[in-house]
Order: structure tokens, then C-alpha cells, then sequence
């Protein structure tokens, strides 16, 4: 499966952080034992590929549960309690910031912003945003995704 989505990249200069994007879209992440194949493929190091893989927090080198939950933590969801949020999240779920749960139903994750300031606190579950949620609605906004 990867050399056929690498072969899909090859472009001159070649974009590294577009070929991860489309290597973690098709596989869910970018495995670490690829990043050699990758550099190979794009004819750069495989430092450049692991450099552009660690700076970019959106780009996973480990698998995530079938549902992403990200909370937000920027300033206005800070001002309005999302750490009450996460905290319910973490009890709810059992797992902390990065861990998925044993089933591989949730992983847990921050995100510095969705520009959803205005009915902040903000939970992003998969590509869904929640507004206002309190740690009292938790349960039910997980139930969505059970």
C-alpha cells in the first residue's frame, strides 16, 4: 500500500509535509519504519522527513482510536472551565492526554485552538465540534460515539 501512495507523491521539489498528510490520511498515521522508504521515494534524508514529522503535532506516528477526541485548550476555552472538561474526559474514559482507550475506541488529545472562542469550551470529536460543553455533558456527548 505504501509504495503505491509514494509513488502518487513524487514532485520536484518534493513537499514532504503534504506526502505525510497523504501517507497519514490513507494508512490513519505515519509509521515510523516508513520514514526511510518515504525519503527514498521523495529523494530527500530521512532526517528531512523526521524533522517535518516531529515539528507538526497534527502528524501521528502511532495509530489513534477509532474516534479522536480533542480538547481545546486556548485561551478562551481556559477561561471557561476546559479543564473540568478534560479532567471528565480522563475519568470517564480511563486514559490520559495521548493514550487511546484498551477497546481502541477513543483517543485523548489537546488542541491549542478551533476558533470556536464563542461557545467555548470547545470538544472536537473526530471532525465534530462541540461548543459549551461542561464535564456534566460529557457521558452524553461520548454516548454519541459508543
Amino acid at each position: 500500500m505504501l509504495p503505491a501512495i509514494l509513488a502518487r507523491l513524487q514532485t520536484h521539489p518534493p513537499n514532504v509535509l503534504e506526502s505525510l498528510l497523504v501517507v497519514q490520511e490513507a494508512i490513519g498515521y505515519v509509521p515510523l519504519s516508513a520514514v526511510a522508504e518515504i525519503a527514498r521515494a521523495l529523494e530527500v534524508t530521512e532526517a528531512d522527513v523526521a524533522g517535518v514529522l516531529s515539528y507538526y503535532p497534527d502528524l501521528r506516528t502511532c495509530p489513534t482510536g477509532r474516534h479522536l477526541i480533542r480538547v481545546c485548550t486556548g485561551e478562551s476555552c481556559v477561561a471557561n472551565h476546559c479543564g473540568r472538561v478534560l479532567t471528565a474526559l480522563r475519568n470517564t474514559l480511563r486514559i490520559d492526554l495521548g493514550e487511546t482507550t484498551p477497546d481502541g475506541r477513543f483517543t485523548l488529545e489537546r488542541v491549542y485552538c478551533v476558533g470556536n472562542c464563542a461557545v467555548s469550551p470547545t470538544v472536537m470529536v473526530d471532525g465534530d465540534i462541540h461548543g459549551w460543553v461542561s464535564e456534566s455533558a460529557v457521558a452524553s456527548l461520548l454516548k454519541d460515539y459508543r
